[in-house]
């Protein structure tokens, strides 16, 4: 499948608009990465999902950036785990796979650490099996739900009884860990609460963990980002996803329009900034600015759904002319419209 670009309607584009403007840095053309000596390192952790975007903006920087003038560092411990650094003032800029929650907000409010909010790209979460499992192609909410839910840990252990079709066989199941937002995400969207799921399942905060998991083991079922799923589509096997609102059975792809019918399993990935971190180091500022200028093209390489060019150009000009902060609430939030989210942002 051939990622392509999101054209945002004007609506969401306003969106996209009122979460980047929720900033204080100022823009920078992208000639001046050359020139920016850094006084600070510029440290990135966080989320999993969001890592391969982050990483190869990282890279493509430090190459074009004498070495002697650079020091950003990235790396991943799921959404949780980089969410705790971030707001104990240990990191500079947080991956992150879901909104902040309230009491990641609260703990960076004790601390005094303010944060800019910044949506990157869209997600599918993808449900994979085995190449070999021949008898699941399409799978339901509801179905993901009976398998994944508390209640199902210890009982729910053989495919025939999430569908009566499927064989009498066991089924094993592959997933994120308790630090990961993906984790938080599909626990609220498919289970209806989040972090409650059942805790008999391979688990791991390295989406190629699970991916190799799933690979190995023919009665494997497991779930994580749509990039890890597109890196290695002849290993795995996606099935088609029914939302039982009258669409069918989906299959997840990075096709920009089919992602309402995929709903609640589509996100979007941000990167949290430290405010006080990018006004003392110069270097953020012209980091930032790169990152947005490649992210439209390092989105659609990595499998991610993309905004418009334009819309990244804007969300960076915009940066200087709002004040930081979230506009999710503190939980992650399914189905709201355009209007509601916008809504939420004048009342914020």
């Amino acid at each position: 499948m051939t990622p392509r670009l999101l054209k945002l309607p004007s609506s969401l584009k306003t969106f996209v608009l009122a979460l980047g403007t929720a900033t204080l840095l100022l823009a920078c053309s992208q000639n001046q990465t050359q020139q920016v000596k850094q006084t600070k390192p510029i440290l990135i952790d966080g989320s999993s999902t969001v890592y391969p975007i982050t990483a190869a903006i990282v890279k493509e920087y430090n190459a074009q950036s004498p070495a002697d003038d650079l020091d950003v560092k990235v790396d991943f411990s799921g959404t949780g785990g980089g969410f705790r650094k971030f707001c104990a003032g240990e990191t500079d800029i947080s991956n992150a796979s879901r909104p902040i929650l309230k009491q990641e907000m609260e703990v960076c409010k004790k601390n005094n650490i303010s944060y800019l909010e910044l949506p990157v790209a869209f997600d599918v979460l993808t449900i994979v099996v085995n190449p070999k499992n021949t008898w699941a192609n399409d799978i339901t909410v509801a179905e993901l739900k009976k398998l994944w839910e508390p209640q199902a840990e210890g009982k729910i252990k053989t495919w025939n009884q999430i569908r009566a079709s499927w064989p009498n066989q066991p089924i094993n199941l592959y997933g994120p860990g308790k630090d990961s937002g993906t984790f938080d995400y599909f626990t609220a969207a498919v289970v209806g609460e989040e972090k409650a799921s059942r805790n008999d399942y391979q688990a791991s905060e390295d989406d190629e963990i699970i991916a190799r998991g799933v690979m190995n083991d023919p009665n494997a079922l497991g779930y994580f980002g749509y990039a890890y799923y597109q890196e290695r589509p002849g290993d795995l096997k996606a099935l088609a996803v029914d939302n039982q609102k009258g669409s069918g059975p989906i299959i997840p792809s990075s096709n920009a329009t089919e992602i309402e019918k995929y709903r609640p399993l589509t996100r979007p990935l941000f990167i949290y900034v430290n405010a006080v971190a990018a006004q003392d180091n110069p270097a953020m500022n012209d980091f930032l600015d790169f990152y947005m200028q490649k992210a439209p093209k390092v989105v659609q390489n990595v499998g991610y759904i993309a905004f418009d060019p334009e819309d990244y150009t804007k969300l960076y000009r915009n940066f200087h002319k709002t004040k930081v902060g979230t506009v999710f609430g503190g939980k992650s939030e399914f189905n709201l419209t355009l209007d509601e989210v916008l809504t939420k942002r004048a009342e914020y």
